[in-house]
C-alpha cells in the first residue's frame, strides 16, 4: 500500500482531456460555506481522502467536474457519480465530496469522479438532460483509463434522479460499466409529465419536449439495450412525489423478462432523496459496489431454478 502525503494534481493534469486540476482544501472560506457541523466532518475525512475540482474536455468544449480519492492504495476501483437535477438545480457542491456518498465511497477505497454536465456551474455547452451531454459522463471512463491509480477494469456508475437517467443511458450505450446503482430515477417521462404538468415547459426548454425526445430519455422504452453482465441496483422511495415509484417497478418487470441481473429496493415511506433512510441506503450502495467491483462476486443466476 502506498500513502500519498501530497496530492496528485500534477499527475492528473497530464491526463489527456484534463485541462485543469485544483485540490480542494479545508479553509476558513470552506468552513463558512458549508457550516461548522459539515466542516468538522470534512476535516476528519480530509485526513484520508483528496478532493479535486477538475476541468476536462467533452464534445469539444470545457466541462467542470470533481474527483475524490483515498490517500492510500493503488489499482483502485472507481465509481462515476452522476448528479441529479438539470441546469443549476442540483449542481454538485464541494462539500458533497467530503461528507456525503461520494466521500463515503472514497473513504472505502474508491476513486469517485463526477460531472456538472455541459451548460452548468461554469461548464460550456448546453445541458440537454440526456442528449449529447451523455458524452460528458462517458468520457470520464477515458480519464480513468489514463490515471495510474485507477483500475479501469473496475468502473461502476451511480446516479440519483436525473443522474439515474444518465446511468440508464450509459448502460444502453457501453458495456464497460461493471456494476450500477440508481436512486429515484425516472424511466418514463410521459408519466412524469402527466403527474407534474409543469414538466412540459421544462422539457421543452431542455430538449424541445417532443414525444420522440422524451422516449429517448425514458429507459422503459429501451431497457432491452441494457447489458446482461452488469448487475443493477434500483432504489426508489415509495412516497416519492417527484418521480413515481412505478417507474422503477415497471422497469424491474421488464428487466426480469430480459434476465438482466438486478435488485429492486422500494423504501417504505421514503421521499425522492431517501432522506429517511440515508444511512441504510448508502450502506446498501457501497455494499453493491463492494460485491461486484471490489470483490468480483459472480453474477447471480437469473434463470428460474431451485426446488
Amino acid at each position: 500500500m502506498t500513502t500519498h502525503e501530497t496530492d496528485n494534481s500534477k499527475i492528473l493534469e497530464k491526463i489527456p482531456g484534463i485541462l485543469e486540476v485544483k485540490r480542494i482544501l479545508i479553509t476558513e472560506e470552506f468552513e463558512k460555506l458549508v457550516g461548522p457541523v459539515v466542516a468538522q466532518t470534512a476535516k476528519q475525512n480530509a485526513q484520508n481522502i483528496f478532493v479535486y475540482k477538475i476541468i476536462y474536455r467533452s464534445q469539444g468544449h470545457k466541462v467542470v467536474g470533481f474527483m475524490a480519492e483515498p490517500r492510500i492504495g493503488e489499482n483502485l476501483p472507481c465509481v462515476i457519480y452522476n448528479r441529479g437535477g438539470s441546469g443549476e438545480f442540483g449542481v454538485l457542491k464541494i462539500g458533497m465530496f467530503f461528507f456525503r456518498l461520494p466521500a463515503e465511497l472514497a473513504m472505502q477505497g474508491y476513486i469517485v469522479i463526477a460531472s456538472q454536465y455541459s451548460g452548468n456551474a461554469g461548464s460550456e455547452g448546453k445541458d440537454e438532460m440526456g442528449g449529447s451531454d451523455i458524452e460528458d459522463v462517458l468520457v470520464l471512463q477515458k480519464i480513468l483509463k489514463n490515471y495510474s491509480r485507477a483500475n479501469a477494469k473496475k468502473i461502476g456508475m451511480q446516479g440519483g434522479s436525473r443522474g439515474g437517467s444518465m446511468t440508464y443511458l450509459a448502460l444502453s450505450k457501453v458495456k464497460w460499466i461493471k456494476a450500477a446503482v440508481t436512486v429515484g430515477a425516472p424511466t418514463n417521462l410521459l408519466r412524469e409529465e402527466k403527474l407534474r404538468p409543469e414538466k412540459k415547459a421544462h422539457f421543452k426548454k431542455m430538449f424541445g419536449g417532443s414525444l420522440a425526445e422524451k422516449k429517448k430519455r425514458s429507459a422503459i422504452f429501451w431497457s432491452h439495450l441494457f447489458p446482461k453482465k452488469t448487475p443493477l441496483l434500483v432504489i426508489h422511495g415509495a412516497s416519492d412525489w417527484r418521480v413515481s415509484p412505478l417507474d422503477s417497478l415497471e422497469l424491474s418487470q421488464k428487466l426480469l423478462a430480459l434476465h438482466v441481473p438486478h435488485r429492486l429496493v422500494l423504501f417504505e415511506g421514503a421521499d425522492h432523496g431517501l432522506t429517511e433512510h440515508t444511512k441504510e441506503s448508502n450502506q446498501m450502495i457501497i455494499s453493491w459496489f463492494d460485491r461486484f467491483l471490489k470483490n468480483d462476486e459472480p453474477l447471480p443466476n437469473t434463470k428460474l431454478h431451485g426446488l
